[in-house]
């Protein structure tokens, strides 16, 4: 499995390197690690390369990376372009990935860490049963809830600490 993660990883970090940001690779990489750990994992049906592709295109998709109104923006068609593959394989692997990890629009987990404080998902907790902001509770509550692994980092610090995905 070694192998065929290292391979994906090469794919991803040398693509989000040049084409998109650090927060991109690192997530990427994350991305990979998880479904390395599949068992059986889907990375070993199919080329490393539009492996890679498709989990890119799934953390594009959670972080909006095809909004034109986005300061760090690409087409679809230029993204393929770009990492050199079909629309279509890399769309079909993207669903693949986001169906194994069972990633939803704006998931917290895979959020670039730079966009999570405007990530509501990341922030709204269910508190006797009434959907709250837990920006807008004390900071007790958050650090509780920070040590719970429910919200990435406690808001009202002025240090972040992000948490990783699982």
């Amino acid at each position: 499995m070694q192998p065929v993660y290292e391979a994906v990883t090469e794919w991803t970090e040398s693509f989000c390197k040049a084409t998109l940001s650090d927060e991109y690779a690192t997530l990427a990489h994350e991305m990979a690690a998880a479904l390395s750990r599949k068992r059986p994992s889907p990375l070993l049906q199919g080329s490393a390369k539009i492996w890679a592709s498709g989990i890119v295109l799934a953390l594009g998709r959670v972080n909006f990376l095809f909004d034109p109104d986005r300061k760090l923006h690409l087409t679809a068609a230029r993204f393929c372009d770009l990492f050199g593959v079909s629309q279509s394989a890399a769309f079909a692997k993207a669903r693949q990935v986001q169906q194994a990890l069972k990633i939803i629009p704006m998931d917290p987990r895979w959020t670039l860490p730079s966009q999570l404080e405007d990530n509501p998902f990341a922030w709204f907790l269910a508190v006797n049963g009434v959907v709250v902001d837990v920006r807008m509770l004390p900071k007790e509550i958050q650090e509780k809830a920070f040590r719970a692994g429910l919200i990435p980092y406690v808001p009202s610090e002025a240090t972040k600490v992000i948490k990783k995905p699982k």
